[in-house]
């Protein structure tokens, strides 16, 4: 069955858009059942408001927390607020834990 071009409503901004038959057939191959319901600009808007990408986080500055290794001692930063009671390791003394157990 050949697809063809349809148009569709943005509910966001109430402007008409075209879903194209290649992104019907995209949508299709991902096992997407739902047509979009923002047209194009107002999918960017929300993406950008939202953190930028699928996901949380993307586009943004990782936070990051500067830590003193609890092994060997040099300091390091670490993309997660360390917890009291945790040790925290620099990269490499991680990976020896890790790889040891």
């Amino acid at each position: 069955m050949a697809l063809a071009d349809k148009t569709l409503v943005c509910r966001d901004c109430g402007q008409e858009f075209i879903f194209t038959a290649d992104e019907q057939e995209f949508y299709q191959s991902h096992g997407l059942q739902n047509e979009p319901r923002r047209c194009p600009e107002c999918r960017a808007t929300k993406r950008r408001d939202r953190g930028g990408g699928y996901g949380s986080g993307y586009n943004q500055p990782r936070q990051t927390f500067t830590v003193t290794c609890a092994e060997c001692g040099v300091e390091t930063t670490v993309p997660f607020e360390p917890r009291e009671g945790r040790p925290v390791y620099c990269r490499e003394c991680y990976a020896k834990h890790k790889n040891s157990g």
